[in-house]
């Protein structure tokens, strides 16, 4: 229903809805502005070098680079995984190689079967949605779903035969093993590594909140009209943190057993909440000192001994409740409660579904068109607009934006590397190597930069199974770069997400009861400092899914009204509480203590 109130006497007028910012600008700048490389660019990259290397040369020594399609499927499992923890890592990756599998399997039996094109690219469209779905759902993360889409469609349209696939499967299997081992193998030198690059974020996202909070005398004052900027920075700063605190947390509760290194990384977390719930000077025990916590991140990123931070106000208790926190995530109801909270991010009421519906459309129609034109290989056409669909549409237009540019400049460099690739196969194997490293090397800055390097490295693998005339390569990307993600972007137009809306909704219901549960807790003199940590915990989860939600929300072109009033003064409320919790974690506790790394 509309919020806009009717005056008296007058018919009620349905207005359409003003466009937003996005929609009337639509300024490419910011979408092509290059962004400070991620601080472990370095890992995917390097990665996928080793993971592919290995298989690619051994393919290169028996004469069989035809093959390489199919062992290139496992050893992009490299890519992902590169933020957990190593024993979450290991069940991650090892999901991926099986997924990947089991996709690549549908393409090759629905390519052995039939030679219809329509029912091909069908397949493709719908394979590409139920990929996108599924990697949304788990938030596996970055490549995301683009990998699964650009093995599955482009095994597709590739000759196969049933007595075949079960070799192909292997190599893809064994290749995935290999990349497996590749993606865990740093555990043998850093075993914490993961948690503590997640501790240092927190930390350095605390840092800026603590130096910027923010007007807090507005936030601190009692009911009544206020006015936010929604710019404000210590706005963002807290958000920031406490997204970066939350991410923390659940690194390292989810990264095994307690050692002597997490302990203290524990320890670092609890200041840097404690900075993130109540900045300011005079809060802490210094523990929200700028410089204090941006030397605690410098050391806990680097190789040396992690930081041991003096006690904070509360930390044994903060401690025995992360112990109790983990215990719970490890029991058997900790467990069927995170599949729950999966089936319903995957349910019928899903807010992925429109998404879903986007690029089951979008690829559809992108492979039909250019199939109805003659292009040769339309599965381009498809990967494109599978590419595009983000959390919502303007994300989406960026996409396009990023994705066209990155391709049409990376045909550009196909054309000048194709001459050193064709001095022989080892050239060629090469050329491949050092655009996978360069992709994810420079996609961390932006997208288009890396897609310059992924569009030479996909045009060379067509080359691995015989040369192709250059100039119908090169024009059948342009076209099927340009009408993907022409298609693509129209359906994501046309499908409207509605449910964005709804989705904040229900994040402010839960944020309203965290926030509830919370203020009982600390008025509760009786209540147990675990049962006070837990409940401070969820406010935090709520506050990160309310700001994810509405983050989403806000991109959306054609939706319902947002009720942006009950957003901002639920966050506030919820900021507020969480301050409201830091003088009554109790007097300053020492725990015993244990030695770093």
């Amino acid at each position: 229903m509309s919020d806009t109130p009717v005056r008296p006497g007058r018919p009620s007028v349905r207005k359409l809805p003003q466009l937003p910012s996005a929609v009337r600008g639509l300024a490419p700048a910011p979408a092509l502005r290059l962004s400070r490389p991620s601080d472990t660019w370095f890992k995917p990259a390097l990665s996928v070098v080793v993971a592919s290397a290995v298989p690619h040369l051994t393919l290169l020594a028996i004469g069989r680079l035809d093959l390489i399609v199919y062992t290139m499927a496992g050893s992009l499992c490299a890519l992902y995984g590169h933020g957990l923890p190593y024993a979450r890592r290991a069940r991650a990756v090892a999901g991926v190689v099986l997924g990947m599998a089991a996709g690549l399997a549908v393409s090759l039996v629905t390519a052995s079967l039939t030679g219809s094109t329509a029912v091909l690219i069908a397949v493709g469209a719908l394979l590409a949605a139920v990929q996108k779905v599924l990697c949304d759902a788990t938030r596996i993360g970055p490549p995301g779903h683009v990998i699964f889409t650009f093995v599955c469609s482009a095994a597709l349209f590739a000759p196969q035969h049933l007595g075949q696939i079960p070799g192909h499967l292997a190599l893809t299997l064994g290749a995935g093993a290999f990349a497996w081992l590749v993606a865990l193998a740093p555990a043998l030198v850093r075993r914490e590594g993961p948690e503590r690059r997640a501790v240092a974020r927190a930390l350095e996202a605390a840092a800026v909140c603590a130096a910027d909070p923010g007007p807090r005398n507005r936030d601190a004052a009692g009911p009544g009209p206020r006015h936010h900027n929604a710019a404000d920075p210590g706005s963002r700063h807290r958000h920031a943190a406490a997204a970066a605190v939350h991410a923390a947390l659940q690194c390292l509760l989810t990264s095994g057993g307690p050692t002597p290194v997490r302990r203290s990384l524990e320890r670092l977390v609890v200041h840097a909440e404690a900075a993130f719930v109540a900045p300011g000077p005079g809060r802490g025990a210094g523990a929200a000192d700028p410089e204090r916590l941006r030397a605690w991140a410098a050391r806990t990123r680097g190789r040396g001994p992690v930081p041991t931070p003096p006690p904070a106000p509360g930390t044994a208790d903060e401690l025995y409740g992360i112990d109790a926190e983990r215990a719970v995530l490890r029991a058997r109801e900790g467990r069927r409660a995170a599949r729950r909270a999966l089936l319903r991010r995957l349910g019928p009421g899903s807010p992925l579904l429109p998404v879903a519906v986007r690029t089951l459309i979008g690829c559809a129609l992108a492979g039909y068109l250019c199939a109805a034109l003659g292009v040769g290989r339309p599965y381009w056409a498809i990967v494109t607009a599978a590419s595009l669909y983000q959390a919502n549409l303007t994300l989406s237009w960026n996409r396009t934006l990023q994705r066209t540019l990155g391709n049409l400049l990376g045909v550009l460099v196909f054309a000048a590397v194709l001459p050193v690739s064709r001095i022989s196969p080892l050239a060629l194997v090469c050329c491949c190597l050092f655009f996978g490293f360069a992709a994810e090397a420079l996609i961390t800055r932006n997208y288009w930069l890396g897609s310059v390097a992924v569009t030479p490295m996909a045009l060379l693998v067509l080359e691995l199974g015989g040369a192709h005339p250059a100039g119908e390569l090169i024009g059948d990307r342009v076209v099927d770069t340009v009408l993907g993600a022409a298609t693509g972007f129209l359906a994501a137009t046309l499908v409207t997400n509605r449910r964005a809306t709804g989705r904040v909704e229900q994040a402010l219901d839960a944020t309203d009861r965290a926030r509830a549960a919370a203020e009982r807790t600390v008025a509760d003199p009786a209540a147990a400092p675990t049962e006070r940590d837990r409940a401070r915990r969820a406010l935090t989860a709520s506050l990160v899914e309310l700001r994810e939600a509405g983050d989403t929300a806000a991109g959306e072109w054609w939706q319902r009204a947002l009720p942006e009033q009950r957003l901002l003064a639920a966050e506030r409320a919820g900021h507020r509480t969480l301050a409201a919790t830091a003088p009554r974690r109790g007097p300053t506790a020492h725990a015993p203590s244990i030695g770093a790394e």
